[in-house]
C-alpha cells in the first residue's frame, strides 16, 4: 500500500512539473509563446523607439541635474557636484518650488537618488574620473528632518566586492563607476555605469548606515551606459535609462521578475528619441508615466543641449502587463519567496527561502519524473550538495506546493 502511495504522488508531481510551460509570457515579443505558464526571461522585442509626450527647459541653477524621484506631489532632482540641496520641481513646468539643503554633507559626486516611505537615499558614488575612489557612499536623511531644515543625515560606506585593484585609470575608463541605484524594504541595489564593457552589474548591500561590502548578483549586456533607475515594488517593474557612448539616450524596461532578480523577467531596450541629450535621472509617476531628465551638455561647435524634464508614457510596453498583473501575482507568489542559486550550477547551491518556508521538505525530479535528490530546510539559506546529479536540466519542488516548480541547470 505505501509503496502504491509513493507511485500515485511521483506521478502527480511529474504531470505538474509536466503541465508547467517555460517560455516568453509576453505577447508584444517577438517569441510570445501562448502554451507558456511560467516566464523564463527568454522574451526578445523588435527594435523601438519612443518621443517625450512633454518636454521643459529647466532653470539654470540645476545645469546638472543627474538623479530624480517623485516624492509627494513633486518631483526632486540634484546637481551631480558641490551643491548639497535638493530642488522639488513643478512636474508640468519644471519651475523649482523649494529648495531643500542637506546640511552637514559634502557633494562630491552625487549621481542618484532613491527613497523609501521615511528617508531620502543621495548616491555618492561616482567614480569615472579615475575608477579608484575608497569612498564610496550613500547618504541617508529623513524625510520629516529634511522638510524641517533638520535632517537626521546617516552614511552608508561601501565598496565592490569585485574591485581589488585600484590603480588610477583615464577618464570614463572603469567598469566600477555608478549612477543608478533603488530602495527596496531592507536593501540597495547598485546599477553600474560600465564604460569599457558597456554593460552593467547589480550589487547589493544592506540599507543600514554603516561600512559593507557590495555583493555582486549579476551583469547584463545593456550596450551602453546606465545613468539612473526607478523601482516600483508593487509593480514588479524597474525602469534603467542611459544612453549610448554616442550620446543616443535610451530606456530598460524590466518587469515580471522574481523577486529582486530584476533581470530573470522580460528586458526590452526602448530607443529615446533625443539625441545628444545625457539622460541622468528617471522617476515613475504611475506604473506607465515617467519623468526624465538631461543636464546640460555642450560639445563645440554645433551641440549645446539645455538641461531639460521630459514626460514620457509607457503605456503601449507596460499596458497589458499592468493590467494581468494581479494574475501574475498569483502564479509568482510563492516563486517570490524562494532563490535558488547559482544557475546554472555546479557542484553546490543555495536556497534561500522566506522565513514562512522553514522546515519544508524539498525534491529534485530530473526530466523523466524522477526523484533523484531530496531533503528539508532547515534555515533561511540552505547549502545543498548536488555533485552526485548528472548535468541536465531539474525541477525542484516544495512540500504543499504541487502547482509550482524551480527550474534549476546542472553543469
Amino acid at each position: 500500500m505505501i509503496k502504491h502511495y509513493y507511485i500515485l504522488l511521483l506521478l502527480l508531481c511529474t504531470q505538474a512539473i509536466l503541465a508547467q510551460t517555460y517560455g516568453c509570457t509576453d505577447p508584444l515579443s517577438n517569441n510570445y509563446n501562448p502554451n507558456a505558464t511560467i516566464n523564463d526571461g527568454s522574451c526578445t522585442y523588435p527594435n523601438t523607439s519612443i518621443s517625450p509626450d512633454a518636454t521643459v527647459t529647466l532653470p539654470p541653477e540645476i545645469i546638472e541635474t543627474s538623479g530624480l524621484i517623485k516624492w509627494g506631489d513633486n518631483l526632486y532632482t540634484h546637481n551631480d557636484n558641490g551643491d548639497t540641496k535638493l530642488y522639488a520641481l513643478d512636474s508640468l513646468s519644471g519651475a523649482v518650488l523649494q529648495t531643500l539643503t542637506v546640511t552637514g554633507t559634502n557633494n562630491q559626486d552625487w549621481e542618484d537618488i532613491s527613497q523609501d516611505s521615511t528617508h531620502v537615499y543621495i548616491g555618492d558614488f561616482g567614480n569615472n574620473v579615475s575608477g579608484n575612489r575608497t569612498n564610496l557612499s550613500i547618504i541617508r536623511a529623513d524625510k520629516a528632518g529634511l522638510l524641517s531644515s533638520n535632517p537626521v543625515i546617516e552614511t552608508i560606506n561601501f565598496s565592490y566586492a569585485k574591485q581589488t585593484n585600484f590603480t588610477s585609470t583615464a577618464n570614463n575608463a572603469t567598469d566600477f563607476d555608478c549612477e543608478a541605484f533603488v530602495v527596496t524594504n531592507d536593501s540597495i541595489y547598485l546599477f553600474t555605469k560600465q564604460w569599457v564593457s558597456k554593460k552593467t552589474s547589480v550589487y547589493v548591500l544592506p540599507k543600514t548606515p554603516g561600512t559593507h561590502v557590495a555583493l555582486l548578483k549579476t551583469t547584463y549586456n545593456v550596450g551602453g551606459l546606465i545613468t539612473g533607475a526607478t523601482y516600483l515594488e508593487d509593480k514588479k517593474t524597474l525602469v534603467l535609462c542611459g544612453y549610448s557612448t554616442l550620446l543616443k539616450p535610451f530606456l530598460y524596461l524590466l518587469y515580471d521578475f522574481n523577486g529582486h532578480e530584476f533581470f530573470s523577467g522580460n528586458k526590452r531596450k526602448i530607443g529615446f528619441s533625443q539625441n545628444f541629450h545625457q539622460v541622468e535621472g528617471i522617476a515613475a509617476s504611475t506604473g506607465n508615466n515617467y519623468y526624465l531628465t538631461n543636464e546640460h551638455f555642450v560639445q563645440s561647435p554645433f551641440i549645446n543641449t539645455a538641461q531639460k524634464l521630459h514626460r514620457v508614457n509607457l503605456s503601449a510596453f507596460l499596458d497589458n502587463y499592468l493590467e494581468n498583473m494581479p494574475l501574475f501575482t498569483a502564479q509568482n507568489n510563492i516563486r517570490d519567496k524562494i532563490r535558488v542559486y547559482p544557475n546554472p550550477a555546479g557542484d553546490i547551491i543555495y536556497i534561500e527561502i522566506d522565513p514562512s518556508l522553514i522546515g519544508l521538505k524539498y525534491t529534485f525530479f530530473d526530466m523523466t519524473g524522477k526523484d533523484v535528490l531530496n531533503g528539508s530546510l532547515p534555515k533561511i539559506v540552505n547549502k545543498i550538495n548536488v555533485s552526485k546529479l548528472t548535468a541536465g536540466l531539474y525541477s525542484i519542488m516544495l512540500d504543499n506546493y504541487p502547482d509550482y516548480s524551480y527550474r534549476l541547470v546542472k553543469k
